[in-house]
């Protein structure tokens, strides 16, 4: 764990103003890495906001854990930048910048207790044996673990673990709080659950925090914002809404949630056209006749019930198709619902329908329904795969 110069109590236990009007506190300008003739990371520029929670995501080997590494001084960059707090930290040592880190391994000290463990920072720096004992106490009882003090690491679960390992962190009252894939190594269901209680924990402290994560439902789970990175790059920076609602590119769309993807040629008056199958579409930018890509979400595809019943009031909605059920996957909140359509050239459509709409539906393998690819939530993405 790295620290530098901190502030005891610099954030406040109740800071959970949002971020919103804050000012900059992190700034990473022209960043780049290389490994010999590989770079891993490539002209990255960033600004994080006092206070905020941003996850940086993507997929093994984009270079996030670089970026996290950068910044915390454990693998200085080829060139570019690194403000903190408006101060210049891009050639400083670890020791020397303000922050705490947690890593996947945990890294506790295997022969200290947990109350040793907690307060090994503070004792480096020197801290009064009273200031420590009443940082420890405040901080076991913030996670949780008060009852836990006197055990060693090993005699703790894998989440009391990360729990003291993020009390650890914390205890210097960093300006910054980096997590490296913290909640990997632990079974789903505690993974759920410590995400929940880190967010909450972050919102108490006030104190700025990046995580590096690859699991999309976590970044959309706890992050304020989301840097989505790709082969060095990054790709998009916006709040979880906006790179679900609105991925600047497929491999965002694709990589953020489940994605059903079609070819098409643009047509006219906001039309997409694939094969005998006009689609009306959003507004966007791409020519008449230019190549493109649909995209709809698997959540997005509304049942109308079967296509021969009259009484359906399909007849309202929006890109309405017929196509055949050709089977169903129950996943607890909802069935995942894989069906094939002429109108789609018989590629395969994937949509997951609630458990009500199943009930009242009626659906089953091989009946032949009516679906609706509402207008609003059709994305559409150029032959590069840009919006």
């Amino acid at each position: 764990m790295a620290t530098g110069a901190v502030r005891i109590g610099q954030h406040g236990l109740n800071a959970d103003d949002t971020t919103a009007n804050k000012q900059e506190y992190l700034k990473v300008g022209g960043l780049w890495k290389a490994f010999g003739e590989f770079y891993a990371l490539k002209d990255i520029n960033l600004e994080i906001r006092e206070g905020e929670f941003v996850c940086f995501l993507g997929p093994s080997g984009c270079g996030k854990t670089t970026l996290l590494r950068a910044i915390a001084g454990l693998d200085l960059q080829t060139r570019g930048t690194v403000h903190q707090a408006s101060k210049d930290i891009s050639d400083l040592p670890p020791a020397q910048r303000d922050y705490g880190i947690v890593f996947q391994s945990y890294a506790l000290f295997p022969n200290l207790t947990i109350e040793k463990n907690i307060a090994f920072g503070l004792e480096n720096m020197k801290k009064s044996r009273a200031e420590i004992t009443q940082r420890v106490a405040e901080l076991l009882e913030l996670v949780g673990l008060a009852d836990q003090a006197k055990k060693y690491p090993s005699q703790l679960s894998g989440g009391q673990q990360q729990r003291i390992a993020l009390a650890r962190a914390i205890a210097i009252s960093p300006g910054l709080l980096l997590l490296d894939e913290p909640l990997s190594a632990l079974d789903a269901k505690v993974r759920v659950h410590l995400r929940h209680e880190i967010k909450e924990l972050q919102r108490k402290l006030g104190v700025t925090t990046i995580m590096v994560t690859h699991d999309q439902e976590e970044a959309l789970a706890m992050a304020d914002r989301i840097v989505v990175m790709n082969k060095g790059t990054i790709e998009q920076i916006g709040t979880p809404l906006e790179v679900y609602r609105q991925p600047s590119s497929l491999f965002v769309a694709d990589f953020i949630g489940e994605t059903n993807k079609y070819p098409v040629r643009i047509g006219a008056e906001g039309t997409a056209v694939s094969g005998d199958l006009v689609l009306q579409c959003h507004d966007h930018n791409l020519a008449e006749g230019s190549d493109a890509i649909v995209v709809i979400r698997p959540n997005d595809v509304i049942p109308h019930g079967r296509a021969l019943d009259t009484s359906s009031s399909a007849g309202n909605g929006e890109n309405l198709i017929e196509v055949q059920i050709e089977s169903m996957e129950f996943l607890g909140s909802f069935w995942r619902t894989h069906m094939r359509s002429t109108y789609l050239q018989n590629q395969q459509l994937i949509a997951d329908f609630s458990i009500n709409a199943e009930r009242r539906l009626g659906l089953t393998e091989g009946m032949t329904i009516l679906v609706e690819l509402p207008k609003s939530r059709l994305l559409i993405f150029d032959g590069k795969g840009k919006r």
